[in-house]
């Protein structure tokens, strides 16, 4: 019974890498004022580009490298449409969501089922030695202690600097940090940018770790998920870690009882289970938020006009 909870850990910590990279992405881009619905397709194209650059390269980190471009591509698109030409966030979010999962998929065609490079395991001298918790948190890939350095980091940074405070002055009142003198588009496109960044890195870890190969659709949903977890998080990256991990804990439940033959929850059950719930979550968020912390920032999907 021990045995089997703390390999439902470690795989609950693999399943929530890819929407913790993306999570922290989308809370910098909400924070300072852009709503990114086009998540999914950022990873679905760093998933795609990261498995075909491993393919043709055999390198591991230039492939996460090259995945992580794409999706900053693909942001770059949306900054422009909702920054530069200040479009409709929603509207161009989910284009650039059809937009990514058709290139990919479209793209990746000719690389379905072909074998790849893939992160390995490595355990960290002494540390992975720690009983318990030592095999669940210390013996992962290298992209999950990445993200293990990220999310504390991305917190300090949008909480402790001066940087983080721009951030979320801008996503707050977009006028009065201009007459500030605080460059409120620079600091938009590079969230979106960011954020576009990490949603390609948290496909690369499905490619490149956790799957590793390309597959249409490999994503399953995880980029939306990702967004539902910035707003059970209350924008905050330490939160949006946990709700990535709740995610996580899900999905190994479910494979926990596929792999066991359990019939006593139909399979079809077992495989909603995980956004069913995220969906639950949300909702008992929203009906307890009673005070104003954790509210979304008041600027969040509107386009700045500097008067």
């Amino acid at each position: 019974m021990f045995e089997d909870l703390a390999f439902i850990a470690t795989i609950a910590i693999k399943s929530s890498i890819a929407v913790l990279f993306a999570a922290v992405g989308e809370v910098f881009a909400e924070r300072s004022g852009v709503l990114n619905l086009g998540v999914e397709g950022m990873m679905l194209t760093g998933a795609m580009v990261g498995a075909a650059a491993g393919i043709a390269w055999g390198d591991p980190w230039l492939a996460a490298a090259c995945g992580m471009l794409a999706g900053a591509a693909l942001a770059a698109l949306h900054a422009f449409f909702t920054i530069t030409l200040k479009s409709d966030q929603t509207l161009s979010g989910l284009a650039i969501a059809i937009l990514g999962a058709g290139l990919a998929g479209f793209l990746g065609r000719a690389i379905i089922g072909v074998r790849g490079v893939r992160f390995g395991l490595e355990a960290v001298p002494g540390l992975s030695d720690i009983p318990v918790i030592g095999n669940i948190l210390f013996r992962q890939n290298e992209l999950a202690y990445l993200a293990y350095i990220l999310v504390p980091l991305a917190a300090w940074v949008l909480f402790h600097t001066r940087l983080g405070l721009k951030i979320r002055a801008v996503g707050e009142d977009a006028a009065a940090a201009d007459a500030m003198g605080v460059n409120v588009v620079l600091v938009r496109w590079s969230c979106v940018l960011f954020g576009g960044l990490l949603a390609g890195l948290g496909g690369c870890y499905l490619s490149l770790a956790y799957t590793p190969g390309w597959k249409d659709g490999m994503t399953m949903g995880q980029g939306w998920i990702a967004i539902a977890m910035v707003i059970f998080s209350g924008w905050r990256p330490g939160r949006a870690a946990l709700g990535a991990l709740l995610f996580g804990a899900l999905a190994a439940l479910q494979w926990h009882f596929e792999a066991g033959g359990s019939e006593l929850i139909p399979s079809w059950i077992l495989k909603m289970l995980p956004y069913v719930l995220t969906i639950a979550v949300l909702v008992l968020v929203k009906a307890f938020a009673t005070s104003g912390k954790g509210s979304a920032p008041a600027s969040l999907g509107v386009p700045f006009q500097r008067m």
